[in-house]
């Protein structure tokens, strides 16, 4: 094995691969992140738009989560009460451009995502930030 030229030049070294290895770990869970609002966002527009057209009830949410606990055993995140915030989720931003940037929707998470949603009043300065 050949020696470390410096233990200075070694730990340089060794820092910017921490970093470069923290750098991507951050970007990952981001897209992850990102991946499920968008997700989430799609839910709540298609049940919000099977509502319109067929005139689906608040009984078509418990049975769709039954459904896909039943279905998908191992995926979390479709209890009846989240996809209620799914619907929400999506009346609430549906008005506004959705565009994929660092400072977006879907870089905040969904329990802040809900948050926003149920406190606060004045939508106008949370729309603004989303459209940054």
């Amino acid at each position: 094995m050949n020696e470390i030229s410096t233990p200075k030049t070694y730990n340089t070294f060794l820092s910017e691969i921490k970093e470069q290895i923290k750098t991507s770990q951050t970007r990952a869970i981001n897209s992850v992140n990102s991946e499920m609002m968008m997700l989430y966002y799609n839910i709540g527009k298609k049940i919000h738009l099977k509502k319109e057209q067929e005139g689906w009830g608040a009984k078509i949410i418990k049975q769709l989560s039954l459904d896909l606990q039943n279905e998908l055993p191992k995926v979390k995140g479709f209890s009846e009460r989240n996809i209620m915030f799914m619907l929400r989720f999506y009346k609430e931003y549906s008005e506004i451009e959705i565009v994929k940037q660092p400072v977006s929707l879907f870089q905040v998470s969904w329990s802040h995502n809900i948050i926003l949603i149920q406190k606060i009043k004045n939508k106008e300065p949370t729309h603004w930030y989303f459209r940054v």
